[in-house]
C-alpha cells in the first residue's frame, strides 16, 4: 500500500510524470502510467484539478485485454 501512496503523491505532484500509454491511443483522453512496484502498473489520466486513477494491474497479465477493460466514461 505504501508504494501505492507513493506513486500517487509523485503524480499528484507532476501529473505528467508517466508515459503515455500506447495501450490507450486513440482514447478520448491521453492515459498515462507508472510502474508502481516491480510488476504492478497504475493508469491514469488527469483535468486541470483532479487525477483519475483508472485501474492497477499486473504488467505480467495480457495487457490489451486489460486495457480493453478500462471504461472510458469519466
Amino acid at each position: 500500500m505504501q508504494k501505492v501512496k507513493d506513486a500517487e503523491n509523485l503524480v499528484k505532484g507532476n501529473p505528467d510524470i508517466g508515459l503515455l500509454d500506447p495501450l490507450f491511443a486513440g482514447r478520448k483522453r491521453p492515459y498515462r502510467s507508472v510502474i508502481i512496484y516491480g510488476l504492478s502498473k497504475m493508469v491514469y489520466f488527469a483535468d486541470e484539478n483532479t487525477i483519475y486513477i483508472a485501474a492497477f494491474w499486473d504488467t505480467r497479465k495480457e495487457p490489451i485485454r486489460q486495457a480493453q477493460q478500462v471504461n472510458d466514461k469519466f
